[in-house]
């Protein structure tokens, strides 16, 4: 079995296990989407949506999903959702993605709404960049950073003080127990932290 097939497999029995995993569900749609399995991995990443709804770059990797499969009319009515989602959330990067592919597929692109940025001094002055934050604009940073090296240094800057207390309490017991992590191991250290990195929409 290749290294991508358990990898698969592994978050195919987190997503099963407990169906209300949004990380098993994701990670396991981008891992079916770069073993070019397009139509799972749509399944996938609806589940995804089911669970977060404001999870904008999922929108985004639907469609492709949906344009490699042919399916183009379908996407291009995912793209303006996730779009219009993107753009009232302030996720710039996912917005002018799907705006390209609307572009690419002939559908004309929505004004994008004007919004006021806030200063950071400001209530909603910060705004997390974890993809599927709740938190919106009243989203709180963190004090310091939770860990004291560089990937600390850029949860604090970037991550809300609610997406870490999910990923501490809760996303992270399931990745050790899912994938049965011993973080005593160098390279398992490794795989917990890219976990960790896709749950921040790092990678």
């Amino acid at each position: 079995m290749s290294q991508l097939a358990e990898r698969i497999a592994q978050f195919r029995k987190m997503a099963t296990d407990d169906p209300e995993n949004e990380l098993g569900h994701f990670r396991l749609a981008q891992l079916l989407m770069e073993d070019q399995q397009m139509e799972e991995a749509v399944k996938s990443f609806r589940r995804t949506l089911e669970l977060s709804p404001q999870f904008s770059k999922v929108y985004q990797l639907v469609g492709r999903c949906l344009i490699d499969l042919g399916r183009k009319d379908e996407a291009v009515q995912v793209l303006l959702h996730g779009y219009q989602v993107a753009d009232e959330r302030g996720d710039n990067m996912p917005r002018e993605e799907m705006a390209k592919m609307l572009k690419e597929l002939g559908a004309e692109v929505p004004a994008a709404a004007k919004q006021q940025a806030a200063s950071p001094g400001e209530p909603g002055g910060f705004r997390c960049q974890r993809p599927g934050c709740m938190a919106g604009r009243s989203a709180h940073p963190l004090p310091k950073p939770p860990i004291n090296d560089e990937l600390g240094q850029r949860i604090q800057q970037c991550i809300c003080a609610d997406c870490w207390e999910s990923w501490l309490r809760d996303y992270s017991i399931k990745v050790i127990n899912e994938m049965k992590l011993d973080l005593g191991d160098e390279k398992q250290q490794a795989m917990f932290d890219q976990q960790m990195k896709g749950f921040f929409g790092f990678e």
